[in-house]
């Protein structure tokens, strides 16, 4: 085949059949997940959430796991199911999987994420907290357990119905930092929001699904290729995102001993990845930049290909990531002086409204004095007085 050495090949390459292993080898090791698809809301129903879960329960259970699924959750009843799933999260012992994929609608205020129960009743930002679950309330508790691994996937970066009175909410999902022996994988990149589609499965889920069955694939590896297969099928149009403090190595499917040889050898794969951006050809430069998923190989690629058809995509890359690191470590510090310094870079933020409403409640004015300290965001946080 004529681009059998391509970057293409090297990380979209898919095993399906004749690589699935029996779970055996991890017999010893618990595997446990949560699915939720949340579809039917009062506001209006999502076409994918239910077939979404679905999915990626069978999924699971083909790879070993214990699948509790479920869907359309109010409010108590999802509460209630986090709670009972940690418990048992908490029994099976320290040699335990955790995997949570949540389908729905996702919020993000004040640098938190929230997940919406079917019944929600979300008329402003005001209501969010009451009205939605704030994930790191189940999934800090779920990291402290100190088992071998947490997976948690928030699928619900979408354009919401909600908080349409008073100051807007930024749209999308927060970055946010993984607790240690946790990986966080959104089916957005923070800050974006993917295409609405029409189903029977959204493009996020397809492309996990498809991952998850590639035998002998790592699980950070995995949700690398699951941005490029899901960038694939959306044409450029989504860039999900992960991040992860694995410790433990993890597999969902043993590669089998009979499978045939991948069509580029690890040492290749290596070989391409190492390269710089300049001297891999446009798509293959593209590819290699999602892959990495960073903000110098994104900006890499608008140096060597500033006129490219995915230049304007890369562009908006940019600048969503630039704008929600900014943000993510004006909430880190909280105080008044990293809200003002937020506010004098993006005026019109998306986060600009997170800002004020810090400020409000640190009782503090949104109008700077003449002099505070400003905030340097760059990789050292330096700081410099004005």
């Amino acid at each position: 085949m004529k681009h059998q050495r391509s970057f293409v090949l090297a990380l979209l390459s898919v095993l399906l059949f004749g690589s699935l292993a029996s779970v055996s080898a991890q017999a010893a090791e618990k595997r446990l997940g949560l699915v939720v698809g949340n579809a039917n809301y009062s506001s209006g129903a999502l076409p994918t959430p239910a077939n979404d879960a679905g999915l990626i329960a069978q999924t699971l259970q083909a790879a070993g796991f214990d699948v509790v699924g479920v869907r359309d959750l109010d409010q108590d009843s999802l509460r209630r199911t986090f709670r009972d799933f940690i418990a048992k999260v908490s029994a099976a012992g320290p040699d335990t999987v955790a995997l949570i994929y949540l389908s729905g609608y996702g919020l993000q205020l004040e640098g938190e994420n929230y997940f919406v129960p079917t019944d929600a009743n979300i008329a402003r930002d005001a209501n969010v907290s009451s009205e939605a679950l704030r994930l790191s309330d189940y999934t800090k508790p779920l990291a402290a357990l100190g088992i071998k691994a947490n997976i948690v996937v928030l699928d619900g970066a979408r354009a919401n119905p909600f908080a349409k009175s008073g100051p807007p909410l930024a749209g999308g999902l927060a970055l946010v930092e993984p607790d240690p022996g946790t990986l966080i994988a959104f089916n957005a990149a923070p800050g974006t929001v993917a295409q609405n589609e029409a189903g029977p499965y959204s493009s996020y889920a397809q492309a996990l699904a498809e991952m998850m069955r590639e035998g002998g694939l790592p699980v950070t590896e995995l949700f690398n290729r699951v941005r490029l297969r899901a960038n694939e099928i959306t044409k450029g149009a989504q860039v999900p995102w992960n991040a992860s403090k694995l410790q433990a190595p993890f597999y969902f499917f043993d590669r089998a001993p009979d499978a045939p040889p991948p069509q580029v050898s690890p040492e290749q794969t290596s070989s391409i990845r190492s390269k710089p951006i300049r001297d891999l050809d446009a798509r293959d430069a593209y590819l290699a930049a999602l892959d990495r998923d960073n903000l110098q190989d994104y900006e890499n690629f608008l140096v060597a290909y500033p006129n490219d058809p995915m230049a304007r995509r890369v562009r908006a890359i940019v600048a969503a990531r630039r704008e929600a690191v900014t943000w993510r470590r004006s909430r880190s510090i909280d105080t008044p002086p990293a809200y003002w310094s937020y506010l004098r870079r993006y005026p019109r933020g998306f986060h600009a409204d997170d800002a004020r409403r810090r400020l409000a409640y640190l009782s503090t004015a949104f109008e700077p004095p003449p002099r505070f300290e400003i905030i340097s965001y760059d990789c050292r946080r330096r700081r410099r007085k004005r």
